[in-house]
């Protein structure tokens, strides 16, 4: 394994906010509960040396994620002295290049010497809970992560000693013993814990490991005084052993406020000794799940090695933010946007959609009414340049809240009046989120009657849009030119809130004039299977005309302005997204929209002539070969480049040759690189070094390359 093999990954339960993160060399990983970063604490898995003794002492030999703490010295916190057991050299870190590590989609797995580690997270989606029996309840959302230890003792000539352990990081919470029946481990209160039933397992607590390791008086192993824990087992001679362990999870009680909530999984189980229970009982069940989650991804058509890695990667991340509770005895489904932690991001929903779609529906679903009932507002708008407010409609807020608060009704943490810029609102692109989730959704679940009763909201949505573009309805041009009163002086931003002016800017931006052409499509083709042919003629005609905008500002070079302004300063650049909102329509029940010799057959043309005019080192491409989402700035966001890919080459028909496998190594080195692979997935890189949007769900955008050969109906 090399520097660039060892990075941070997510091993998380769905719905537990909560994550064992692994991966990274030195005191980088551990239990992660609702912390949205990285523990940053040692792990220790190790195994006796066989049958080596110098000087009378044992010796061990650990994976590498540890750091200084084999040297801790925190006994003499209490003691001017320590005059226990001489722990020097007892421990023994292996160098990265003796170990080998095979990450995939639902495992990740390490081995060096005879050892073996492997952490089993599969790919699981979360039953509708107003319908799924508790047997499927408990199996998808146990709050663990199952762990196996492989010893490889077939040459030793006596028992080996091989553990798992951790340094405590709650400041509130010490240390203790959980044992329970025939459970053995140690957990942190009751919220973390480390757990196996192997045979002859014991736990110790002490100052360090080596020193728990040494002791050889089992009574003072069960001292709870010192930070570092252990579980033990024993590899008999002879014998390839396998040693089954829980890493568990648990909350208890409400944990938001706003919208009072507890987590789910408290009505499945009464505490982390029952998690841990159901997890071990249930561990082949997982093991199995896992062996074919990963055989479909390594078995995806097209997808090469750093496809497969960037994937995986992000689909560990998104499973670390997902929380899943119960608000006044329903379910409240939640994805935390990463280390911003906040809660249920539109822009991030509308990214996160073809994935959950295909694992969890009821949850889009659920995400879509929340905002419909309790997340939305009727503003005014304002002209550029202009002090009258004109009717403006429904629109929707950024987020639900942040860490844990939900926000008031109506209202999101980020959004702030008077802005031009980062934390301005966000009012028009999230009025498009909510049409194209709700298209989506209802094309991927056939949810009719969930659509009958969305007829008066779709309604209001295009006549939003419609005063969006422009109050009198002749000067309309089919794109956002108004900006919410909401902004008091300011102006609207986009999802891409710290780029430059390229994709900052709402108000006649090219990206989002590309995704309010597609929200008008789906509105027609809704408003049409509803019954509104006059609604449906008005979202035609909106789609027409901003159809025809865009392509009226095509320029000499083959490319369409970022903003469509001549005295922006977005007018010179050039950016990607602008084929963005192809996706929707693709997905969501419209492909004759996107039909060569179809209704908008121009606008394919000039985007495709738009992709590759700016897909050309010093515009839009990296001189690594990676994508570059704007041409004036080295600030990129891999999901939606991601996404753009599949769009490319699914949608436009961009050969993915060459010049697209340089893109993916790139993508896949940004991540992998040192600097930046503590985090897991980070969505956010400037110019190959990560700036923000760490540990984050975002990527799972990647989840469309696997729709790229059957190309029918919604993701896999």
């Amino acid at each position: 394994m090399t520097e660039h093999d060892a990075f941070n990954a997510h091993h998380a339960p769905l719905g537990a906010f909560a994550s064992f993160t692994l991966g990274h060399p030195g005191a980088s990983g551990g239990f992660d509960l609702e912390r949205a970063a990285p523990p940053c604490v040692p792990v220790y898995i190790g195994l006796e040396r066989n049958n080596v003794v110098t000087a009378g002492a044992t010796r061990f030999d650990l994976l590498p994620f540890t750091g200084d703490a084999v040297a801790a010295d925190a006994v003499l916190r209490y003691a001017v002295s320590d005059d226990t057991p001489a722990r020097a050299g007892t421990l023994a870190t292996w160098p990265l290049a003796a170990v080998d590590r095979e990450f995939s989609l639902a495992a990740d797995r390490w081995r060096c010497g005879d050892l073996g580690f492997t952490l089993y997270s599969p790919v699981v989606g979360a039953p509708d809970l107003r319908e799924a029996p508790l047997v499927a309840q408990r199996a998808a959302l146990v709050p663990a992560v199952r762990a196996e230890l492989v010893i490889d003792n077939r040459h030793g000539h006596k028992p080996r000693r091989a553990f798992i352990g951790i340094d405590g990081s709650d400041p509130c919470r010490g240390l203790r013993h959980l044992r329970s029946g025939t459970l053995v481990g140690v957990a942190q209160g009751g919220e973390t814990a480390i757990v196996t039933e192997a045979p002859g397992a014991w736990s110790g607590i002490g100052f360090d490991a080596a020193g728990v390791l040494l002791e050889s008086r089992a009574g003072n192993r069960d001292s709870f005084l010192g930070n570092t824990g252990l579980v033990v087992v024993e590899a008999p001679p002879g014998h390839v052993s396998r040693f089954r362990f829980a890493l568990c999870f648990y909350r208890q009680g409400m944990v938001t406020t706003g919208l009072q909530a507890r987590y789910w999984y408290t009505r499945l189980f009464d505490n982390i000794e029952a998690v841990a229970r159901h997890a071990l009982l249930n561990f082949d069940d997982a093991v199995v799940a896992a062996a074919r989650d990963d055989a479909r991804w390594r078995a995806a058509a097209g997808l090469n090695e750093h496809q497969r890695f960037l994937l995986a990667q992000a689909v560990h991340s998104y499973y670390g933010s997902t929380q899943l509770l119960e608000h006044d005895g329903q379910p409240l489904w939640v994805v935390n946007e990463g280390e911003y932690r906040m809660i249920n991001t539109f822009d991030l929903q509308v990214d996160h959609l073809f994935f959950e779609l295909a694992k969890h529906p009821w949850a889009v679903r659920d995400t879509l009414e929340l905002y419909r009932r309790r997340y939305s507002y009727e503003d005014q708008v304002r002209l550029p340049g202009e002090s009258v407010e004109h009717p403006g409609g429904l629109a929707f807020t950024h987020d639900m809240g942040v860490a844990n608060n939900f926000a008031p009704a109506g209202r999101s943490s980020y959004e702030r009046a008077g802005l031009n810029g980062c934390f301005s609102y966000m009012s028009h692109e999230q009025l498009l989120n909510w049409v194209l989730c709700a298209a989506a959704y209802a094309q991927a679940s056939g949810d009719d009657v969930w659509l009958l009763q969305q007829r008066a909201t779709l309604q209001r949505c295009l006549a939003s849009l419609q005063q969006r573009d422009h109050p009198e309805p002749a000067l309309r041009d089919g794109l956002m030119g108004a900006d919410s009163s909401r902004c008091d002086g300011g102006s609207e931003i986009t999802t891409y809130d710290s780029l430059d002016a390229s994709l900052g800017q709402a108000r006649a931006n090219s990206y989002l004039g590309g995704k309010t052409w597609a929200a008008h499509v789906l509105l027609q083709h809704l408003l049409q299977r509803l019954g509104d042919a006059e609604g449906a003629g008005q979202a035609a005609t909106q789609a027409r005309l901003a159809a025809q905008t865009l392509c009226a500002h095509l320029q000499p070079d083959g490319a369409l302005p970022a903003v469509l302004e001549p005295a922006s300063p977005g007018w010179a650049a050039r950016v990607i997204p602008v084929i963005e909102g192809l996706v929707y329509p693709w997905h969501a029940g419209c492909r004759e929209a996107l039909a060569l010799d179809g209704p908008h057959a121009e606008l394919l043309q000039v985007l495709r002539q738009h992709l590759q005019a700016v897909l050309k080192p010093g515009v839009c491409l990296f001189p690594d070969g990676g994508w570059k989402l704007s041409s004036t700035s080295g600030n990129s966001w891999l999901s939606k480049i991601f996404l753009c890919q599949h769009v490319a080459r699914a949608i436009l028909g961009l050969p993915w040759q060459a010049e697209g496998l340089a893109a993916d190594a790139a993508h896949a080195g940004w991540l992998k690189d040192p600097a930046n692979s503590r985090w897991a997935f980070s969505d956010q890189v400037d110019s190959g070094r990560v700036v923000g949007s760490r540990y984050y769900p975002r990527g799972v955008t990647a989840w469309l390359w696997l729709d790229e050969r059957g190309l029918a109906g919604p993701p896999p």
